[in-house]
C-alpha cells in the first residue's frame, strides 16, 4: 500500500533529528515536530483507506 510505505518513510526520516533533538538542537525538534505532523496526516490517510476497503468489501 503506497500510503503506507509514505508512512514508514517519514517514520524513518525523522530518526536523526530525533537523535540531535535528544542531545538538545532546537532546530532538530523543530523538524521532528514537522515531520511528526506529516506522519499523524499519513496515518489518517491509511486509517481511510483501510476503511475503504472494509466498506468494498462488506458491499
Amino acid at each position: 500500500m503506497e500510503d503506507y510505505e509514505r508512512l514508514r518513510e517519514l517514520v524513518e526520516s525523522a530518526t536523526e533529528d530525533i537523535k540531535k533533538a535528544s542531545g538538545g538542537n532546537k532546530a532538530a525538534g523543530t523538524r521532528v515536530r514537522k515531520i511528526m505532523q506529516e506522519v499523524k496526516d499519513a496515518a489518517q490517510s491509511v486509517r481511510k483507506k483501510i476503511l475503504e476497503v472494509r466498506s468494498e468489501e462488506a458491499a
